[in-house]
């Protein structure tokens, strides 16, 4: 698994505000990921509140809206794309991940990337934090946003 070796980070967020920005499809390893980092915010002390777009590509957009508003520390994005028979899972990975990658940079906010590109859904179930999952996406992506807005708040 992809996950073996990925640190353990303990932080103390309160006081930190989080957006969840989470796609519609796939409805079940959705729902892991969305209480997964429901669960991390809650364990940590962050307030949070989450936010549904229709699928991964509509990630970036949203996260820049949303990373503008004074008083959000962090965004977090979660969604799933599972390879298909055409080039469109390419094209919409790289549009999540590139336009994810400039919204944190533009607005200099913590964007936790929980996005799985999967070849199939077995790969997806496996990583949602679901019971029985070895992988937990949400959770870290959480973790990694927080982590990273303590950092840059300690820098300011």
């Amino acid at each position: 698994m992809s996950g073996a070796g990925s640190p353990k980070l303990e932080v103390d967020a309160s006081g930190l505000t989080v957006v969840i920005v989470a796609s519609s499809w796939h409805e079940t390893v959705m729902d892991g990921l969305i209480a997964s980092a429901q669960r991390e915010c809650d364990r940590t002390g962050a307030s949070h509140r989450l936010i549904r777009v229709p699928g991964c590509f509509e990630l970036p957009i949203v996260a820049q809206e949303i990373a503008t508003q004074t008083g959000v520390d962090a965004v977090v994005c979660l969604g799933v794309i599972i390879r298909g028979g055409t080039p469109h899972f390419d094209f919409v990975a790289n549009a999540a991940t590139d336009g994810l990658t400039r919204v944190a940079l533009d607005t200099r906010t913590p964007i936790g990337f929980g996005v799985l590109t999967c070849d199939n859904e077995q790969q997806a179930l496996d990583r949602a934090g679901l019971p029985g999952s070895p992988e937990d996406k949400g959770l870290e992506a959480t973790s990694a946003a927080l982590a990273a807005a303590l950092v840059l708040r300690g820098m300011r």
